[in-house]
């Protein structure tokens, strides 16, 4: 039998996570703990409490606990479910998900994330099928209308998309993954101001989200606000972290303010596509101080004030699979490649983002191992099929071995994965179908490909 006592000691925890309290929610669950040590909700929450501090080594040890206590407890599954998702991808995750809605099967927690996991591992079928249990008065079913909305867009059903995006409110209540789906929407629609404002907000909140900035850029693009663009963003352009993308997007704003001779080494750069070198990011606004700190030091060429930093803050963050990431981030910078694998490897236990992996994988590529390198960007690709970066890199290597089909049938999910305006993919996409033999589907690429090229813009 739980005691009342550590139930509302769990409601209160559970709102000061919400208000952003962490430290005081800590108290409460100290408190609840002392009460029933037993008891996995405690620890569920425990949990959670340390995710939400970048404690991630901690939560997955917490909800060990948990599961120690009750192997059934569905949201204790859940919470496995989702630190293995993020280590490992969805399909390693399944059958945690799995266990968790057949532990609780009511649970609309549980079936709302595994809904979203689904439709992120692209089975849209599926996550229908999961939402269809979640009823409308639920607290989750405005998440529901959400990834529905989120689903019709990529369908291009804009009318339908806008609809039920209204009908979960999380747009008017300035959630930032509403508001994106928001402005892409107006992308979609033509309404290319309303869709610049949405991301120039959006961007202020989160200056270090690369796409929304990327994105901000081609609604000033596609509204003719050139002048405006190239005040925003060709500074950013300029910077060795640049994406080709945003290198076009300035030059082509350039070239139409008639400023062709400033616009030429932008196009080019976004003609030469993307680098493969590792590049120091531009210092932003609002990064976290730790963060802030070791950048401003490399920025410097201060290297080893920098790994004398990253090593502080893992000592007294030893938790924090974030933070181990930033100490191998540091030691990649300063070339020690090894060095920067082994801190790499305590971060990708908990969770193995697609960036912290390409980072790996070009460090395997330092050290010349390049079958490891392989092994992890196809095991990356396997786990995220959506992920139209992880195709294309793992194409152009299956196209160095001669394996065409592969190459053929990784481009292919990425171009319908909407990366099919890259001239250099398109390219590659050619010589995959020549080389298998099918001549009128290479020589349309070849032509898509020359259409989207820059040219000219270096005639004098």
């Amino acid at each position: 039998m739980r005691s009342g006592a550590s139930f509302a000691l769990l409601a209160e925890a559970g709102q000061m996570m919400r208000a952003g309290d962490l430290a005081e929610a800590g108290r409460k669950l100290d408190e609840a703990r002392a009460l029933e040590p037993d008891n996995p909700a405690v620890w569920v929450a425990i949990a959670r409490l340390r995710f939400r501090g970048g404690e991630q080594i901690a939560a997955l040890e917490a909800v060990e606990r948990a599961l120690e206590f009750d192997p059934a407890d569905g949201p204790a599954l859940l919470m496995r479910a989702q630190l293995v998702r993020d280590a490992h991808g969805f399909r390693a995750a399944r059958s945690w998900y799995e266990a968790a809605l057949a532990a609780d099967p009511g649970n609309p927690e549980i079936r709302i994330d595994y809904a979203a996991t689904l439709g992120e591992n692209g089975d849209y079928r599926a996550m229908l099928a999961a939402l269809d249990g979640i009823g409308e008065r639920q607290p989750e079913a405005a998440r529901a209308h959400f990834l529905r909305a989120v689903l019709a867009a990529r369908a291009r059903e804009n009318v339908l998309a806008r609809s039920l995006l209204a009908r979960s409110g999380l747009a008017e209540r300035d959630v930032p993954a509403a508001v994106l789906l928001d402005a892409l929407i107006d992308l979609a629609q033509g309404n290319h101001d309303s869709a610049a404002a949405k991301l120039a907000d959006l961007g202020r909140r989160q200056p270090g989200n690369v796409r929304v900035a990327e994105l901000h850029a081609r609604a000033l693009w596609l509204g003719r606000r050139d002048r405006e663009l190239v005040d925003l963003y060709a500074g950013r352009a300029r910077r060795p972290d640049a994406s080709p993308y945003l290198s076009m997007l300035a030059g082509r704003a350039l070239e139409r303010l008639g400023e062709r001779g400033e616009a030429a080494p932008f196009l080019e750069r976004a003609a030469s596509g993307p680098t493969r070198e590792i590049a120091l990011l531009g210092s932003e606004e609002a990064l976290p101080e730790p963060t802030a700190r070791v950048r401003a030091l490399l920025a410097s060429g201060d290297r080893q004030g920098a790994r004398r930093a990253a090593e502080t803050l893992r000592a007294r963050l030893a938790s924090s699979s974030d933070i181990a990431a930033l100490a191998g981030d540091v030691a990649l910078a300063a070339g020690d490649a090894k060095g920067a694998l082994e801190t790499y490897r305590d971060a990708v236990g908990v969770r193995r983002p697609w960036p912290l992996a390409k980072k790996a994988i070009h460090a395997y590529r330092m050290l010349g191992d390049e079958a490891a390198a392989d092994r992890l960007l196809a095991r990356h690709a396997a786990g995220e099929p959506n992920n139209a970066e992880a195709l294309v890199m793992l194409a152009a290597r299956s196209a160095q071995s001669e394996d065409w089909l592969r190459a053929k049938l990784l481009l292919d999910r990425a171009i319908a994965l909407g990366a099919g305006n890259d001239p250099a993919l398109l390219r590659l996409a050619a010589e995959a179908a020549g080389a298998l033999g099918q001549q009128d589907k290479a020589g349309r690429l070849a032509a898509r490909a020359d259409t989207l090229a820059p040219r000219g813009f270096a005639a004098r």
